[in-house]
């Protein structure tokens, strides 16, 4: 191993640092004799060999080669892995304005996708988010023309930051995350030129802070030099360039909402319950609609009340997620081969997106739940299948 770095360090040397090969070989036996391990060795900017003459004892002179180098440490040109950057700069061409359709406008609800990846054991990446149910999301808005779409949260998984326990295959996959938010983001923004876009923080999102926070304290909040109303760079809608896109980041879970009528608003949602009773729980605690992710499951539940005005509905609805459901995203129930591959489980989760006809002068409102299933759909008598 020794001889090998060695070969390697002369290697890297300076061709026209004039010195012979002996020499060289002396001055990287030196550099171990001194405790320089060559493999730490980035680059050699200069080697100077020379010679000095002295005396011995009986007055002989004596040539003493001296060898000089100047070295830089392999830290010195920073880290071999790649750090967590911004994601691709990607040129959105926006089609011509297209004739709205008539009557009310409409939103669409895109649930919980968990944007992320594993390595399988060749290194290639594989998502744990789910392309086809993405696709088909993607046609329906084309068609739906949306005046509004609202991300309900954790559309970024951030598994190496979470709290379940996950193995190598886990390990250097947050920018290939960021990078396909980023993409998602162009796409919204290509198919729905005219729409508002809103993205809702949710407990996944706030793995990012929460890590800086725990972890380095310094780093969190930092911005870009004499920008102090940008986003902070370690921040999920810097690093997915919204703003480029013009994508609205709600922060603050759980506080983060965004309401489409009076009567209705967005959340990503705290509560959970077992047997498809989450939807109860709101009910019991709201006095207007409220639609919620956060579970993966598609509920659907509505309560009527007396009010000082008459009979009063509210309705509390889960459109599902946009996530794999066969136990490749991390959670209570995953599981993992011995080489840290995650196992197919079935989880009790369900895909879909919700379709919102609104009134905003009236608040009234229209829940359209369209499941998503293996890839397929039906909206309105149209089907979807997915193009990935």
């Amino acid at each position: 191993m020794e001889e090998q770095r060695v070969a390697e360090f002369l290697n890297n040397l300076p061709p026209d640092s004039g010195a012979t090969r002996e020499a060289l070989g002396e001055i990287a036996k030196m550099l171990e004799r001194n405790d320089i391990d060559i493999a730490e060795i980035g680059r050699v900017r200069r080697v100077s060999v020379y010679q000095t003459v002295t005396k011995d004892e009986d007055g002989e002179a004596q040539t003493h080669d001296l060898f000089g180098i100047q070295i830089d440490p392999r830290w010195a040109e920073g880290p071999e892995w790649p750090v967590v950057q911004q994601g691709p700069p990607i040129k959105v061409s926006l089609p011509k304005s297209s004739k709205k359709p008539s009557g009310w406008p409409c939103a669409v609800i895109l649930p919980d996708i968990q944007i992320g990846y594993f390595r399988r054991l060749d290194d290639d990446l594989e998502a744990i988010h789910d392309e086809s149910a993405l696709s088909v999301a993607l046609q329906i808005i084309k068609d739906a023309k949306p005046t509004k779409i609202i991300m309900v949260g954790d559309n970024l998984d951030f598994c190496e930051f979470g709290k379940y326990r996950h193995t190598d295959a886990f390990a250097r996959t947050t920018q290939a995350s960021i990078d396909r938010a980023t993409l998602l983001c162009a796409q919204l923004r290509q198919i729905a030129p005219e729409a508002e876009i809103v993205w809702i923080a949710g407990n996944h999102e706030e793995r990012l802070p929460n890590m800086l926070l725990d972890n380095a304290r310094a780093a969190f909040g930092l911005r870009r030099g004499n920008t102090p109303e940008s986003w902070p760079v370690m921040s999920v809608p810097y690093l997915c360039r919204m703003d480029e896109f013009d994508v609205d980041y709600l922060t603050g879970y759980p506080a983060a909402r965004y309401w489409l009528t009076p009567r209705l608003r967005v959340i990503h949602g705290t509560k959970v319950a077992s047997n498809g009773s989450t939807a109860h729980k709101y009910l019991g605690t709201e006095k207007t609609s409220v639609i919620y992710g956060h579970i993966h499951r598609r509920e659907w539940a509505e309560r009527t009340r007396e009010d000082w005005d008459g009979a009063k509905t509210i309705l509390a609805a889960s459109p599902g997620c946009l996530a794999r459901t066969d136990g490749a995203v991390p959670s209570t129930k995953g599981a993992t081969d011995l080489d840290g591959r995650p196992l197919p489980i079935v989880e009790d989760w369900q895909q879909g997106l919700a379709v919102i006809p609104y009134d905003e002068e009236s608040g009234e409102f229209v829940y359209e739940q369209v499941p998503i299933r293996d890839g397929w759909a039906m909206w309105r008598g149209k089907e979807y299948a997915s193009e990935s």
